[in-house]
């Protein structure tokens, strides 16, 4: 019995080092149905082990929908996805979304804002815009979370 006790302790106090579960790797992702740059980057979620669901509303109800998240207005991009409590908007890359998820800051969650060419769903041959991923706090403000180079 006190073996079993300790197993279960230490299996517990591994558990918050442990990699993102498959439950946590699903992300709704709210978008106009007319956009195509979304549906690449569900793709490139898809392709980077992320399972994604598609919700399609329309233009100025999804904005409202970004901002009652906690999405500030100036880090808006096309789409939205929620994933394990978090917010992720615009291009972001999975690698960073997986980072979010095995940090787990206090935020909102990430924000690539506008459409930076060369980030995952705005594929356009070589060129690259340099861009940066933020890091949203539940007061707004941001930090950068992690930057591309353009080219």
């Amino acid at each position: 019995m006190k073996r079993s006790i300790m197993a279960l302790s230490c299996a517990l106090a591994l558990f918050p080092f442990a990699k993102v579960s498959a439950e946590q790797s699903q992300i709704d992702v709210y978008k106009t149905n007319s956009c195509g740059c979304c549906v690449a980057w569900m793709n490139h979620l898809d392709e980077n082990g992320f399972e994604t669901t598609g919700h399609d509303m329309f233009g100025g109800t999804l904005v409202r929908f970004k901002l009652d998240n906690g999405v500030p207005q100036r880090m808006v991009s096309c789409h939205m996805g929620l994933i394990d409590g978090y917010v992720i908007e615009g291009h972001v890359p999975a690698a960073d979304i997986s980072r979010l998820l095995e940090e787990r800051p206090e935020a909102v969650g990430l924000a690539v804002p506008k459409m930076p060419l060369g980030s995952p769903g705005m594929d356009q041959g070589s060129r690259r815009d340099a861009y940066d991923v933020f890091l949203i706090y539940e007061d707004g403000s941001t930090e950068v979370f992690a930057s591309y180079p353009g080219n």
